[in-house]
């Protein structure tokens, strides 16, 4: 090897110290998380600079702060230290087993990904995945989350977003709120309990609007699950938006009705989202390609045409 290509291969000691302190903003943090002295992490960070006739932190009082061209480096080497330990595990495993770290939306999660599970574990004995409840946006660094199924917008900060499918919402309600509350017109909900999900305060406001009909609403419930929601529906407290093809089964058993035939694209979709540097590893491909297949169907589906999702 010659003295080019030596150069432009630090040690590994060296880049686990600048990986450290990159994310945790502090030599001394850096020392405590390697069990290293500060003054060895100054010396590997110094030895990298060196090599690299670059500068990589700007020191000041209050800690440390990474240049542009640090900024740049420690993306990729922050990937590529990755890429070793995967390596690693794998060649002290003896397989090339794979872990994915999955967060699922309750719902969504418990009433239409985990019954289809089965079929990608047959198709991908190789990955192990473990699954953890999210709502809302999150840290995926600090939770240790390779992927997310996430409803909302495709704008998830420094990540990577793949579009699975729409979501499409109706009324609901049952049976004996419906006989009690008769309903001739949609403009007749506008005097009933409307039951709304924290997660899309203006669901209400598009479906109104997408008839005409502008009127005040009443005070209503409000709940973080849209099981919580078809709970209440289910006890009488009122009507919801919901995605029929998430409550099918309350649906089929005639615990809750259509209130209204009156279908809404909602603005929210549903994504498969990975971030950056992870949107590419082999276990978070495999899934995602899985996934896109089974939306892709389900969307063809009788079953999907039927519940306008």
């Amino acid at each position: 090897m010659d003295p080019l290509q030596r150069r432009l291969l630090p040690s590994t000691t060296a880049l686990a110290a600048f990986d450290s302190v990159c994310r945790l903003g502090s030599f001394s943090a850096a020392a405590v998380e390697l069990t290293l002295s500060q003054a060895a992490i100054s010396r590997q960070i110094l030895t990298l600079e060196e090599r690299l006739n670059t500068t990589l932190f700007v020191r000041n009082g209050r800690g440390v702060a990474l240049t542009p061209q640090g900024v740049v480096y420690h993306k990729t080497i922050q990937e590529a230290l990755g890429l070793i330990r995967s390596a690693s595990l794998h060649a002290m495993s003896g397989s090339p087993s794979a872990t994915l770290n999955l967060a699922i939306l309750p719902t969504f999660g418990t009433r239409w990904l985990l019954p289809r599970i089965p079929k990608f574990v047959s198709e991908h004995p190789e990955v192990t995945l473990n699954f953890a409840t999210r709502i809302g946006v999150f840290d995926f660094k600090s939770e240790g989350i390779d992927a997310a199924i996430h409803i909302g917008g495709s704008d998830w900060p420094n990540a990577k977003c793949t579009f699975l499918m729409e979501e499409v919402v109706a009324p609901v309600c049952s049976p004996s709120f419906l006989k009690d509350n008769a309903i001739v017109s949609e403009h007749d909900l506008l005097r009933l309990p409307l039951l709304k999900m924290r997660s899309r305060p203006q669901a209400w406001d598009d479906w109104f609007s997408s008839l005409g009909i502008d009127g005040k609403q009443p005070g209503t419930m409000s709940f973080e699950q849209f099981l919580g929601v078809a709970q209440a529906c289910v006890a009488g407290l009122g009507v919801a938006l919901m995605p029929l093809f998430l409550i099918r089964p309350e649906l089929d058993d005639g615990q809750l009705v259509i209130a209204s035939r009156h279908w809404v694209r909602s603005r929210s979709n549903y994504y498969l989202v990975s971030p950056e540097g992870k949107e590419s590893s082999k276990p978070v491909s495999a899934f995602r390609d899985w996934l896109l297949r089974e939306t892709a169907e389900f969307c063809k589906s009788e079953l999907a045409v039927d519940f306008h999702c």
